[in-house]
């Protein structure tokens, strides 16, 4: 049975993709920060290792690269942070919430990468979550979309020294979830997808053979027929 490891999968797309995964004979370990809402996310699930905690503490990227038991097969970095909301312009951002955002979105992804590095198989996948607001500059979202965009650089990096892995930074596209209700705060997003419509694209990455790259996670879904 392969082994993945999902962080933030507690709610939206990364509780929809360990579902899938689940659902596809894999066995997961879910992280969130929220114990209480990660249980109940994962309450009866058999093939899904609930570790509650915060990727930025060393101690708990152990614990889940430790719960994946000997070989993992699958390393997504799902977890991350919006920063204020509303969102400030970069003129007014405050600088300790800055450094929160990339320790969160950028340190914690690199840091649970190198302790798993050991454990990866041949031709592991490391899926990096990103947005288009690491290559598109849109007000407000300096803090979070530099996060991404450093995400993204470090992904192809990685890529560049582990050519027998495959390392993706994947743009999920927007989503009705938590994190975009906060980007908006009181605007109604009942128009955007839910965070299941993006799975299908992120589950062809996964069990394909695409090269190391970005990629739009709906490029990707099979077309129905």
């Amino acid at each position: 049975m392969p082994a993945a490891i999902v962080t933030g999968a507690s709610r939206g797309l990364g509780l929809a993709l360990a579902r899938a995964l689940a659902d596809h004979g894999w066995r997961v370990v879910a992280d969130a920060r929220g114990a209480a809402e990660l249980e109940r996310a994962w309450a009866g699930h058999d093939r899904v290792v609930a570790v509650a905690g915060d990727v930025t503490d060393p101690q708990h990227r152990l614990a889940l690269v430790e719960a994946a038991g000997g070989q993992i097969d699958l390393l997504v970095n799902n977890a991350s942070v919006l920063g204020p909301s509303p969102l400030p312009a970069l003129a007014d951002f405050p600088l300790d919430e800055l450094r929160r955002v990339y320790e969160i979105n950028v340190t914690a992804p690199l840091a649970l990468v190198q302790v798993a590095l050991p454990r990866l198989a041949d031709a592991a996948r490391i899926v990096n979550i990103t947005s288009d607001a690491a290559v598109e500059a849109y007000g407000g979202w300096g803090g979070y979309g530099s996060s991404k965009a450093a995400l993204e650089q470090l992904s192809a990096v990685l890529a560049a020294e582990h050519p027998e892995l495959r390392v993706y930074a994947v743009d999920p596209g927007d989503m009705r979830t938590q994190m975009h209700q906060d980007a908006f705060p009181g605007e109604d997003i009942s128009d955007r997808p839910p965070p299941e419509e993006s799975v299908p694209g992120l589950l062809e990455l996964i069990g394909g053979h695409l090269p190391s790259g970005r990629y739009r996670a709906r490029d990707l879904a099979p077309v129905r027929t």
